[in-house]
């Protein structure tokens, strides 16, 4: 059945990184969910740590919009259906607005932008610049056509200077400036080697999003936003199918050392009858009861080893549910968890579950990063020999054994391989977008089935 989707949105952009898009975004959605409004956010670009903000702000799990892991029609149908109770849908772009694979917009914010046909906000940082401003706006606004930007943000600018600015960009590119936010030392966000620190983590982070709201409310034009995104056109899509019951409990490892999960994953693992259960390799003693599958994802186990490598109960417990023949999936942070060892940036070594041969180190810079395209080159627990599915590595860590299981193609087409494939045990750097192929998580939901009709036999 066709639905049509009339949601306002708006998607917000910017010049570049490190221009303070996660905190002016922050401010918005803290400003529009203190007018009591329902928001939903999605991220352009495979980012786990500013979901976990939009999602500590509006109280719903954020999505991704992203033009390399899924087709146009996949985005609006995805789009749609998780902003149709919504009075927003707010879409947080990454990089440059035009940054995509290689040195064109492919697979940029821009294109999301287009997919979505969502009315653009480009914010900027105007320090150093006069009437060059107007400038560097107006390429923004020719570089490609046809054009979403519709209105600008200015960021860390002072308000006795922003009505200069103000003057000369709506003067000279005849878009409305919808505000500005002032320098705000005291609700910084730091950063770590993987980007901003989790959510969680972040000290007095509830009063820095209250700080943020009320200045956005009193220096951006909420209501002029508002205003635009309730212009994006309306455009037709799938209703959502209804989960079933479940059929199987898939355990997942949820703390501060495992948490990066893409929302679309976990929806498409209850979809195929996962009853999800959350457990803790550093706080728990044993995994949960009558699990018939076990998913371990990315995050920063680097920083919790002792933690990690000291909680020897619950080792043994992962230890003998893994020679049972459960199904176990790690990737990224959880690949080096299922590993030998793990040693720090210090070279001191800290054994893991010894689940899988090798062992892992953290480096000083990014090892191997950006889009990727996985292929099967045997029969694992996600699918036969010849099994693609999309996917993107990012992190500073590399192993001894990186595995063999699948080929990993890059747009430009570099390979190398990935994966290590041991039974049932299946764990690798890559971080995989189920919905870039429902049957990776189909087959793994199968197989989690198979293991929990096997136990009723015994």
């Amino acid at each position: 059945m066709q639905k049509i989707c009339r949601t306002p949105r708006i998607l917000f952009s910017a010049t570049g990184s490190g221009c303070g898009k996660t905190t002016v975004s922050t401010a918005i959605l803290a400003a529009l969910c203190q007018y009591g409004l329902h928001i939903q956010s999605m991220k352009s670009g495979p980012d786990y740590i500013d979901p976990m903000f939009h999602t500590r702000i509006t109280g719903r799990a954020a999505y991704h919009a992203d033009p390399f892991f899924s087709t146009a029609e996949q985005m609006r149908e995805l789009a749609a259906n998780v902003s149709e109770n919504a009075d927003l849908l707010w879409i947080e772009g990454a990089m440059g607005f035009y940054d995509g694979i290689g040195q064109t917009s492919d697979a940029s914010t821009y294109t999301t932008a287009m997919v979505l046909q969502a009315p653009t906000l480009l914010l900027l940082q105007p320090q150093g610049m006069g009437r060059s401003v107007a400038a560097v706006c107006k390429g923004f606004l020719e570089l490609e056509q046809p054009n979403p930007i519709r209105g600008i943000l200015l960021n860390r600018v002072r308000s006795g200077i922003y009505a200069y600015y103000r003057e000369i960009l709506e003067r000279e590119t005849g878009i409305p400036v919808y505000g500005y936010l002032p320098e705000l030392p005291e609700v910084h966000l730091e950063s770590r080697h993987l980007g901003l620190l989790l959510a969680d983590e972040v000290t007095q982070l509830d009063e820095k999003i209250r700080l943020l709201g009320e200045t956005a409310a009193q220096t951006i034009d909420l209501d002029g936003i508002l205003a635009l995104a309730a212009e994006a056109s309306s455009f037709s899509y799938p209703a959502a199918e209804s989960k079933p019951s479940p059929s199987f409990r898939l355990g997942i490892a949820q703390d501060r050392a495992f948490c990066f999960y893409y929302a679309e994953n976990l929806d498409l693992l209850q979809s195929f009858g996962a009853e999800l259960v959350p457990f803790s390799p550093i706080h728990d003693t044993k995994l949960p009861d009558d699990l018939d599958g076990i998913y371990l994802g990315g995050g920063y186990p680097e920083l919790h080893l002792k933690e990690l490598s000291h909680n020897q109960s619950f080792l043994h417990d992962l230890r003998c549910h893994a020679a049972s023949g459960i199904p176990i999936f790690a990737e990224c942070g959880g690949f080096l968890y299922l590993q030998q060892e793990l040693c720090d940036a210090d070279g001191q070594a800290y054994p893991m579950a010894q689940l899988l041969d090798g062992t892992a180190h953290m480096g000083k810079c990014l090892c191997r990063f950006g889009y990727v395209t996985l292929t099967a080159q045997q029969d694992t627990l996600l699918g036969p020999s010849g099994t693609k599915i999309r996917a993107h590595e990012f992190h500073y860590a590399d192993s001894t054994e990186n595995g063999n299981a699948f080929l990993v193609t890059r747009p430009n087409g570099r390979t190398w391989q990935a994966y290590q494939s041991h039974g049932n045990i299946l764990g690798g750097f890559p971080h995989l977008y189920f919905p870039s192929n429902p049957k990776v998580p189909a087959n793994f939901a199968g197989k989690c089935r198979q293991f929990r009709e096997e136990k009723k036999r015994l």
